[in-house]
């Protein structure tokens, strides 16, 4: 099975506003950037759409690494959030709607093709490839603006 690592970020100018996207894939020394925007988004809907896309990218199944500084993203995967929202018919424990129901399920589709593991960094902490798909991410989003 291919080793893949996949760097993530979203960002967004006003929170709903013109957003975008930033994905670097990593293989065997290969690097693939990927980017995309939104006039009109969030940016929790940015940092799940790069996660996506980054996912969709991949031709075959693959052990992957996903690397983001979205807590929302790690802990909506890595503590089972989405799993559990989407038992409940896209309901939180506290029976309020979850938010953007719709990317949660694509994600997890997209998980179910790889084995994954979820690392989230600090963001804006110097850490090279975050910062590059941040200014991906912000690229895209200006284009909206």
């Amino acid at each position: 099975m291919k080793e893949v690592k996949i760097y993530t970020d979203g960002a967004c100018s006003g929170n709903p506003g013109a957003g975008g996207w930033g994905t670097i894939l990593e293989y065997k020394g290969k690097r693939k950037e990927l980017s995309g925007g939104s006039a009109e988004t969030t940016n929790n809907r940015m940092e799940l759409t790069a996660v996506i896309e980054g996912l969709k990218a991949l031709k075959e199944s693959c052990k992957v690494t996903i690397v983001t500084d979205s807590q929302y993203v790690a802990n909506g995967i890595n503590l089972g959030w989405a799993e559990s929202w989407k038992a409940n018919g896209w309901r939180k424990k506290d029976k309020k709607p979850a938010l953007n129901p719709e990317l949660w399920d694509e994600l997890l589709s997209e998980l179910s093709r790889h084995e994954v593991t979820i690392e989230w960094i600090k963001g804006h902490a110097g850490h090279i490839e975050n910062e590059r798909c941040d200014e991906l991410a912000v690229m895209e989003s200006r284009k909206f603006i």
